[in-house]
């Protein structure tokens, strides 16, 4: 259940609101003035909250909903105790997120620049910002309309940042040009150097890292990742990519649009992703390889070669999944003679 206190609580709604905001049908429609108070997981779901059933693999769980209302699916349907009143949905996932939108939403910032924050004469801020405590902002930013930069952000010299962004608390932009609509979390780092290195007279000489970090639209970047510019070409990050907390993407990457990258991936540079490529926690990659559209790598897998397009692979280096699961039932078998 929500904390009333770290989110705005929208107050009770009839089954009937529900039932129009899930895009649901409510079977027994003489219920349809019975209120809601929150929406709940089935473990902590009472007498006056709504949950969501539809795991297939889970179906022992129908049994134990203590809730007023369970949205599930219409193959479920019947797993339900009667005793609950059951609203239909076409996609259990689409409908979750409509609800939880209407019950809470985080607290907003009021636009305003706080006195504390220090803003070059030369920055551009576009109408309806929030500008928090001790953000610096440096010559020539442009930041687009809407957009929410919070306490202690650095935002370097000639950075652009689109309409509707959030730069949450402590995170730094550098060297970067971003769209619209994207979300940098807490303490991510983008835009610094490159792991670039030659080595003369014996030394480890700092190679000069002289591209950029481009970010599309509707992009958002966890909690103490890091994306580095490119040494000469830019780093790019598609549009509607997600990328998780503690990822590294190095100098050059190209990442294609919906991406997945999930906690601790590293991806070593001039890697070249597609489209909707999905990256299992803690996956590693060599440099100079190519990711194809649609590839899923299984967690905590070594890429050291290209990935075709559609493929699923898993392990160190990296074979197709069925393979991985062979190798993994040989060892069973063979381990215990």
């Amino acid at each position: 259940m929500a904390d009333k206190i770290f989110y705005e609580y929208s107050g009770p709604k009839n089954l009937k609101e529900i039932a129009e905001i899930a895009d649901a049908v409510l079977v027994d429609e003489s219920k349809a003035n019975e209120q809601i108070e929150n929406i709940c997981s089935i473990e902590s779901a009472g007498r006056e909250d709504l949950c969501f059933f539809y795991d297939k693999k889970n179906k022992d769980k129908a049994k134990t909903i203590k809730s007023k209302a369970c949205a599930t699916t219409e193959e479920l349907k019947h797993l339900i105790p009667e005793d609950v009143v059951v609203l239909i949905v076409k996609d259990p996932k689409l409908s979750f997120i409509k609800l939880l939108h209407a019950f809470y939403r985080e607290h907003e910032h009021e636009p305003k620049i706080e006195d504390s924050a220090r803003i070059s004469p030369l920055a551009k801020i576009g109408s309806g910002c929030y500008i928090g405590h001790n953000v610096v902002i440096e010559d020539d930013v442009v930041i687009g309309d809407n957009s929410v930069i919070e306490a202690n952000a650095f935002i370097g010299r000639g950075c652009q940042i689109g309409n509707n962004c959030k730069i949450a608390n402590n995170a730094s932009i550098s060297y970067c040009l971003m769209g619209n609509d994207c979300y940098i979390y807490t303490g991510a780092r983008i835009g610094q150097d490159g792991f670039g290195f030659s080595v003369v007279e014996g030394k480890h000489k700092r190679i000069p890292q002289i591209g950029r970090v481009i970010i599309g639209n509707d992009v958002e970047v966890g909690a103490n990742a890091c994306i580095d510019r490119g040494a000469l070409d830019d780093t790019i990050i598609g549009d509607g990519c997600r990328i998780d907390n503690l990822v590294q993407v190095a100098h050059n990457d190209k990442i294609g649009k919906y991406c997945i990258l999930v906690a601790q991936t590293g991806i070593a540079g001039s890697c070249t992703f597609g489209d909707y490529v999905v990256c299992g926690g803690q996956t590693g990659f060599a440099d100079h390889l190519n990711v194809g559209s649609g590839a899923q790598i299984g967690a905590q897998s070594g890429v050291m070669r290209d990935i075709e397009p559609g493929a699923i692979v898993m392990g160190t280096p990296t074979v197709p999944f069925k393979d991985f699961m062979r190798q993994v039932a040989f060892l069973q078998k063979n381990s215990k003679k």
